[in-house]
């Protein structure tokens, strides 16, 4: 099972570090090889995706991802920031469907900006179109305007679109996740206002049609974002495009006590996958040893179960999680939870004691 390691900036390389040593404690044979991606590939090479680490990712089984961006880099050329890294893995890989399940564990209720009686017991399952929408869509740029409030003003413009292949085959993925967990589906979309998501709504209700077993139902993106805070565990699977789906995931992360909790999916038809922790490369702590890597050893988690088929060695990882936190092991981000605050390697290593202990 060939793992394309792609740490990446900022947090990224402690966290995949974590998550590396995590993997070696299990009992598989797996190749690892590390490649740079992002700024690192950028100061590297001169470009944020090169050859090299892209043909490294398409011979893979699977990809763990660790966070790209840096502040320095803000004033380059697009093509070349480092967040286009992630962007050009997602298209060349073709990954179309982002999952990312947002679970408040017991020991964390307290950690979380809600009252804990809102989020106990929460898990929720957030199904992110990945490859269209805003960020792909053509034509963008910018130019002078010739109609609008101010002709021949300069101005910025990108395009929202779907077809109704990119509609139906998330669509049918997210009926699948929902028929195996409540069999409750909720897709998001702003068909009130938006053309593209009228008809989003329309091809999701025709698909509704396979599977009469899940309930489904509609919610326009403001209003769920407002349920999400005021009734959380009213939702199980929510299928969303690209740019809500972007937004309403990190909103969930924090009713998990932290982003640093987070893991993510994104799988193309073939179920080769990225796998990265749903935060970012946050250089302001960067180097500091301080940073949550659960949320990337919980994507490794997720990588041996979808792309590897190894479901038994990733519940040891997620069982070994839940340990350590019934243990009172803390980072800084869900210290608020109360135990022993500790940094990035103490909490790999108590992860790696806890698999071992396991037998």
């Amino acid at each position: 099972m060939k793992i394309a390691v792609l740490p990446g900036d900022g947090i990224g390389p402690e966290i995949v570090a974590e998550a590396v040593r995590v993997l070696q404690a299990l009992d598989l044979r797996l190749e690892l090889e590390t490649a740079p991606v992002g700024g690192a590939a950028y100061e590297a090479s001169g470009h944020p995706l090169p050859t090299a680490t892209l043909e490294l990712a398409q011979a893979a089984d699977a990809v763990l991802f660790g966070a790209v961006g840096d502040w320095k880099y803000d004033k380059l050329d697009r093509p070349l920031r480092p967040e286009q890294a992630i962007l050009g893995l997602r298209k060349h890989l073709g990954l179309f469907a982002n999952f990312r399940p947002a679970i408040c564990y017991p020991q964390l209720t307290h950690a979380s900006s809600l009252k804990p009686e809102l989020v106990a017991g929460l898990d929720i399952l957030i199904i992110r179109e990945l490859t269209g929408d805003i960020y792909f869509g053509q034509p963008r740029g910018r130019r002078t305007a010739v109609d609008g409030h101010f002709p021949g003003a300069e101005e910025a413009y990108d395009t929202m679109r779907y077809s109704r292949p990119e509609i139906e085959r998330i669509a049918h993925v997210a009926f699948q996740a929902a028929r195996k967990r409540g069999g409750k589906l909720t897709s998001v979309d702003k068909a009130n206002v938006l053309e593209t998501f009228q008809f989003w709504k329309d091809v999701v209700t025709e698909v509704h049609a396979q599977y009469p077993d899940v309930k489904l139902d509609h919610l326009y993106v403001d209003n769920a974002a407002m349920q999400l805070v005021k009734a959380p565990k009213s939702f199980d699977v929510i299928v969303t495009g690209n740019m809500f789906g972007d937004i309403l995931s990190d909103e969930a992360a924090m009713l998990t006590g932290s982003i640093g909790m987070l893991p993510s999916a994104s799988l193309n038809a073939k179920n080769q996958g990225l796998y990265e922790p749903s935060h970012g490369s946050a250089p302001d702590i960067a180097g500091q040893g301080v940073a949550n890597p659960l949320a990337t050893i919980l994507s490794a988690a997720m990588m041996l179960r979808f792309s590897l088929g190894q479901s038994e060695a990733a519940g040891r990882i997620e069982a070994a999680v839940q340990g350590v936190l019934e243990d009172g092991w803390r980072t800084a981000d869900i210290a608020g939870a109360g135990g022993r605050k500790v940094g990035t390697r103490e909490m790999g290593d108590a992860v790696v004691a806890r698999l071992k202990a396991q037998g």
